[in-house]
């Protein structure tokens, strides 16, 4: 429910105070460029459908006090070149609380970035549903929940910021429900508002920072820095850098079955595209950084996988990305941070690629669910994706079993089964049992020489034979792990920069 708001709070952006802030000027430089769409007007009842008594005079000295006639302003501007879709509330109006002439507003944006093939950007800040309005202010949460799912299986970017305060449904649906979150530092964020939370609860967990720890949120960004952010975002998403119009919105279909489906889709309000593109080409593999000569020994190649020297993940995203951003958290209430994931610009070819990449620590249930969370990602928007392998196994702990490890690595398998965007996989350090097979590609796994990949660690697997400490490096030998190894049984396709 929205808090009421009788003045602009001091250090808050209006909503076309934060537009003109993002959107790039015009040719000339006088002005920001941003065009605002044209809104259907509904005609209400003295003091609105509820005839909730001083309604209409609380909206008159809004408009005064803001000089909007609604809560939310929408439009389409360019932010770094990439032209988006923009939907600014103004808290200043009624708290940018939602009622119905918002809900109309909102759609007809999502419907303009559906038909012109635009990403959304949802720069949020509302108390919640219009409290003056009742249930049919609360109803607009469907509404809008609905255009943003027509509008996330058109294949379309949704890149929400969130300011200060984010509560109620509008976290639950335009902030929580886009495919990346940002957030400013310190704003309030959480379902329940200021006043309707418990008098004890501890306010610290309400907020910006509190919702990228739990996972539900991608990172916090300075204001000073947020164009620059967003423009990265929105040029890495972009049809343009994907080289597709997005796997979802380019699955074709032939003869009858195929105007079937563009007629049901119709009917139902699906504005996906009917028109099929390219598919996306798989990525190649990175190069090799470390040493070109492969093991000699099973055990010679896990002390080459286990060195400190070894390069990392972060070392082959450094060369094998330009510029690149990161998403974070599973949305399950955890993250993992033996686990990147985010989307990069490919210094190879420019076009972007996503990332998921396992940082050489034992991978936590948050950190599968986050790599799963990439993948339908970049599978729903077309871009291939690159995946790191690099663990000594899936976390076994007791916390890990809580947060129901076997389900979370369930899931990415599912994810990685499923995909039909292209996954490439590059093996570079430890490939532990389950927790690291669930991260590589099918039939398109490649190695680098200080690497190995096995059905457990040769430690365990002579403490379950019960075999002596010193037959640990002929087990080794004997699960045959080495990268030739892999090459000779098919596990893999080939070992990159070898001698």
């Amino acid at each position: 429910m929205a808090d009421p708001v009788t003045d602009r709070t001091p250090g808050r952006h209006t909503a076309r105070e934060l537009i003109a802030l993002l959107a790039d000027d015009s040719p000339d430089g006088s002005h920001s460029e941003f065009r605002e769409l044209p809104h259907p007007t509904r005609q209400f009842k003295p003091d609105g459908p509820l005839s909730w008594q001083g309604y209409d005079a609380a909206r008159a000295r809004a408009a005064a006090r803001t000089g909007e006639e609604e809560s939310v302003v929408c439009g389409t501007a360019h932010i770094g070149g990439t032209q988006a879709v923009l939907i600014a509330f103004e808290f200043g109006f009624l708290g940018g609380s939602l009622g119905e002439r918002t809900g109309d507003r909102l759609e007809l944006a999502y419907e303009y970035a559906r038909a012109h093939r635009l990403p959304v950007v949802p720069l949020v800040a509302t108390g919640g549903s219009r409290m003056q309005e009742g249930m049919l202010a609360l109803t607009q949460l469907q509404r809008v929940a609905r255009q943003s799912v027509l509008t996330r299986e058109a294949g379309l970017p949704q890149i929400a910021v969130l300011r200060d305060p984010t509560t109620g449904g509008g976290w639950a649906t335009l902030g929580a429900g886009a495919d990346v979150v940002l957030a400013l530092p310190g704003a309030q964020v959480g379902f329940a508002g200021s006043r309707v939370r418990p008098a004890d609860a501890d306010p610290a967990a309400y907020t910006a920072e509190a919702q990228v720890a739990a996972g539900a949120a991608d990172a916090v960004v300075r204001p000073e820095a947020l164009r620059e952010t967003l423009a990265l975002w929105l040029r890495l998403l972009s049809a343009d850098a994907v080289g597709t119009a997005g796997v979802a919105g380019t699955a074709s279909t032939s003869g009858a079955a195929s105007a079937a489906s563009a007629a049901s889709a119709a009917s139902n309000g699906d504005a996906r595209s009917t028109e099929a593109g390219p598919p996306p080409s798989s990525p190649s593999p990175p190069p090799a950084l470390g040493t070109a000569l492969l093991p000699t020994t099973g055990w010679d190649a896990v002390q080459r996988a286990r060195s400190p020297q070894r390069p990392r993940a972060e070392a082959y995203l450094d060369a094998y990305f330009t510029r690149r951003a990161a998403i974070s958290g599973d949305r399950c209430g955890g993250t993992d941070a033996g686990m990147a994931c985010g989307f990069g610009e490919c210094a190879a070819d420019g076009r972007t690629v996503a990332y998921a990449a396992q940082l050489g620590t034992a991978t936590r249930p948050a950190g599968y669910r986050t790599a799963a969370r990439l993948i339908r990602l970049a599978d729903r928007l077309g871009i291939p994706v690159l995946t790191l392998v690099d663990t000594p196994g899936a976390a076994n702990d007791a916390d890990a079993e809580r947060q129901d490890a076997g389900a979370a690595i369930a899931d990415l398998f599912g994810a990685v089964a499923a995909v039909r965007t292209p996954v490439t996989t590059l093996l570079i350090g430890e490939g532990g049992s389950g927790g690291a097979l669930a991260l590589a590609a099918p039939g398109n796994t490649w190695a680098t020489p200080d690497s190995y990949f096995s059905v457990i660690a040769p430690e365990l697997a002579a403490a379950i034979l019960k075999r002596p400490e010193g037959e640990v490096e002929a087990t080794a030998d004997q699960l045959r792990i080495r990268p030739q190894d892999l090459v000779e049984l098919g596990v893999v396709r080939g070992i990159v920069g070898h001698l």
